[in-house]
């Protein structure tokens, strides 16, 4: 089972030819794919902007 990852604060993906994913959004969009680095990194403060920009859903966020 796949992993997935919802937006909470807006943010241009460079490694994604520059998408700009909105909040709520799903993480990465479809077609794209993303490291577990790169996972860490969005989904911790530890990075070059201080801030969380996605968090782990669970499949009943989806439902909504």
């Amino acid at each position: 089972m796949t992993k997935k990852y919802k937006v909470v604060q807006r943010f241009k993906e460079v490694k994604h030819d520059g998408h700009i994913y909105e909040v709520g959004e799903q993480y990465p969009v479809e077609g794209k794919r993303a490291t577990r680095a790169r996972i860490t990194e969005l989904s911790t403060a530890e990075n070059k902007y201080k801030q969380i920009f996605i968090t782990e859903t669970s499949d009943e966020d989806d439902s909504n």
